[in-house]
């Protein structure tokens, strides 16, 4: 990235500047109090970096070690992005802002500036590892050259396998005439940000270029992704939400109404599921209106549940077709692409419960059972301990049927996966009425950290006897459809979303986590109280470029981030790894292969090793000084409505277009995808 050194500016002259991008701040050659600090890294959206250079000299133009503390920890903790200390700063000093950015999650750049010339080789290097063992997670080195020999030895840094530096975490380059090109140069080496002037009157170091100098240089041609005027995008209604509030509604007595409401392939086939369940159902605009099946008695089924392309319609289904059918057999159907997804471990699972699933053929105990099926019950209830290892979504179904039943049910998971989605459910089902107990079980670890990755059990008590009654229920905007937008802006630009609620259970949310680990820059505007005085967490997120770093993620819980994330992951200087892969074999696409196969295509060097899907990553930066954009041309989505969509983000890091061979496949999900993103 470009960061811009901002001198001689008052505060107000700042804000209006710092749509540019990265910035450094100068605070020992700008007039800033600490309260005009602690404003502008408080209030700024734009990766900041806080520099107090210690000036000798007299009056206004001094500046010594504890007033440079003073700036620099009052940024921090106001929320600077970065740090930089230079390394001949006092040991105390370095200490207590080592701490105060562990603290604040600053990031510590320790720097040193050779203004005299370029020392030797062994300087360099010594200089270089000195930075990173008193705390520099970014090191940065500025000498002057005088000749292109002393240019050569400070690029030499980049490659020299003693420092061992990770890729993105050194900041290397020349000063003065003879070091101009080693200021675009240091971005192909990897460095993951270089500095440029605002103008030529304020350049801050020998041989800085201007931003507009250096903007040309380095990206010739490619556009920052931008958002029309102070446009914000609506996310559309979570279809995790929304499918089991439909379904909820649909088992109530009385007449329920959900508002938020928008339309995609899944949620559709959820309204016909409700009403072949026996409800009435309407919908006028963002609100559905729902009467219940069981205001007049209990669902008659007459043709079968017919699940669409929904892999959790047909699972929820099956326990409660077992649950409500009075032991008569019930077919389940669907279509697209269901129709050659495993529903792995329905057969073993609801057999303990006595129910019976059969093919279409009329099989019993094929494990790898698809749809059309049929489901012939009871249900019955009892003790049961079932594995999670294939999902959570019959386990979802099992938990709104099981209330119906006469008795209590005792109901274990061991090795749970998709966690946060049983709780969804439970979440749902409580606005309706239905209480169900739970305890989670792990190791001394998870009791410590509530870490779900970490979870190894969970005992779900349920009451028997319960009924549904209706509810007027708010659904969420969807974060894994939001995930792919904010993706888009942490690596092209600048995206501004609303209608997510940050204190979501969806498992998706974990993209946020993701995200910050990797080093992008994430805001959000102050909530909104509710009339009770409680916060919404529902306030606009912003996201925007940043230098970004390799991160290391557990998708377990959160499988159908994968697409979109190794996307990010590309674009990540080093090698980043997502655990969990082995989760994607039953999606709309074999997703793993499918990603494989992509990234490939792109020129991203990508495994699959131990369950983990491990990304070799370069900077955007990186891949245009040094021709490797990610490749255009063909590309298929294998029917699958997040491959599209992570593709379609892949290509504003291509070198032209990418023509993705079936876009309709995100109506599943977001229909309005591909309107938004080209908005």
């Amino acid at each position: 990235m470009i960061c811009t050194t901002i001198i001689n500016k008052s505060l107000e002259e700042i804000l209006d500047i710092l749509d540019l991008g990265m910035a450094e701040i100068r605070l020992d050659r700008c007039p800033l109090d600490l309260d005009d600090i602690e404003t502008l890294f408080s209030t700024s959206d734009t990766p900041l970096i806080a520099t107090c250079r210690v000036r000798r000299g007299t009056g206004d133009r001094s500046i010594s070690w504890q007033e440079a503390e003073e700036k620099l920890t009052r940024a921090i903790e106001a929320g600077a992005a970065f740090a930089d200390l230079e390394i001949e700063a006092p040991k105390e000093i370095g200490k207590r802002l080592r701490r105060a950015c562990s603290e604040h999650g600053t990031t510590m750049i320790r720097s040193c500036h050779f203004f005299d010339g370029t020392p030797s080789e062994e300087m360099l290097k010594a200089t270089a590892r000195r930075c990173r063992q008193f705390g520099g997670e970014i090191v940065k080195i500025a000498a002057m050259a005088w000749t292109e020999e002393d240019v050569r030895r400070v690029a030499d840094l980049y490659d020299d396998p003693e420092l061992n530096f990770g890729k993105g975490t050194l900041v290397a380059f020349s000063m003065g005439d003879a070091g101009r090109q080693s200021r675009i140069d240091c971005l192909s080496k990897g460095a993951p940000f270089t500095y440029a002037a605002l103008s030529e009157e304020e350049v801050a170091a020998p041989g800085q270029l201007t931003y507009s100098e250096m903007e040309e240089a380095v990206y010739s041609g490619w556009k920052p992704l931008e958002m029309s005027g102070e446009s914000c995008l609506t996310i559309n209604s979570s279809k995790s939400f929304a499918q089991r509030a439909i379904i909820a509604a649909a088992l109530s007595k009385g007449t329920s109404h959900l508002k938020g409401y928008t339309s995609c392939g899944d949620n559709e086939s959820a309204l016909r599921v409700a009403r072949e369940l026996g409800a009435e159902v309407t919908v006028e605009g963002t609100e559905v209106t729902i009467e219940g099946a069981f205001s007049d008695g209990r669902p008659q089924f007459k043709d079968g549940l017919d699940a669409g392309e929904s892999g959790l319609l047909a699972r929820l289904s099956i326990p409660l077709a077992a649950a409500l059918s009075g032991g008569e057999p019930v077919r389940i159907d669907g279509c697209g692409t269901l129709l050659e997804r495993p529903l792995k471990g329905a057969t073993e699972i609801m057999a303990q419960f006595g129910t019976i699933i059969r093919t279409q053929q009329g099989q019993k105990s094929d494990p790898d059972v698809k749809v059309p099926l049929s489901v012939q019950g009871p249900l019955l209830p009892g003790k049961v301990d079932i594995s999670g290892k294939d999902g959570s979504q019959l386990i979802s179904g099992l938990l709104m049927a099981l209330p119906l039943l006469d008795k209590d049910t005792t109901l274990h998971v061991h090795d749970p996966k998709s966690i946060p989605y049983m709780f969804i459910t439970c979440d749902v089902l409580r606005k309706f009425g239905i209480r169900i107990g739970s305890e989670m079980e792990g190791d001394e670890d998870f009791l410590e950290t509530q870490d779900w990755s970490l979870c190894t059990g969970i005992t779900f008590k349920v009451k028997g006897g319960q009924e549904y009654s209706a509810a007027d229920f708010d659904i969420e905007g969807d974060w894994s459809s939001a995930a792919n937008l904010l993706v888009a802006g942490a690596l092209f630009g600048k995206v501004q979303v609303n209608g997510l609620d940050t204190a979501s259970r969806q498992a998706d949310i974990s993209v946020m986590d993701i995200l910050m680990d990797a080093g992008a820059s994430i805001s959000q505007l102050e909530d909104e109280e509710q009339e009770d005085g409680s916060p919404q967490h529902k306030g606009t997120i912003t996201v925007q470029r940043a230098p970004l770093r390799a991160f290391q993620t557990d998708l377990n819980n959160c499988p159908d981030l994968f697409p979109i994330v190794s996307v990010l992951a590309a674009f990540c200087p080093g090698t980043s790894s997502m655990a969990g892969f082995r989760r994607l074999a039953g999606k709309e696409s074999n997703r793993g292969e499918a990603i494989l196969c992509m990234l490939d295509r792109m020129g991203v060097e990508a495994w699959n090793e131990d369950d983990t899907l491990f990304v070799e990553g370069e900077s955007l930066e990186s891949r245009i000084l040094g021709g490797r954009l990610l490749r255009s041309g063909e590309y298929t989505s294998s029917h699958d409505h997040r491959m599209a969509m992570a593709i379609a983000v892949a290509s504003f890091g291509a070198g032209s277009a990418m023509e993705i061979d079936d876009k309709e496949c995100v109506t599943k999900s977001f229909p309005d995808f591909f309107k938004a993103w080209e908005g």
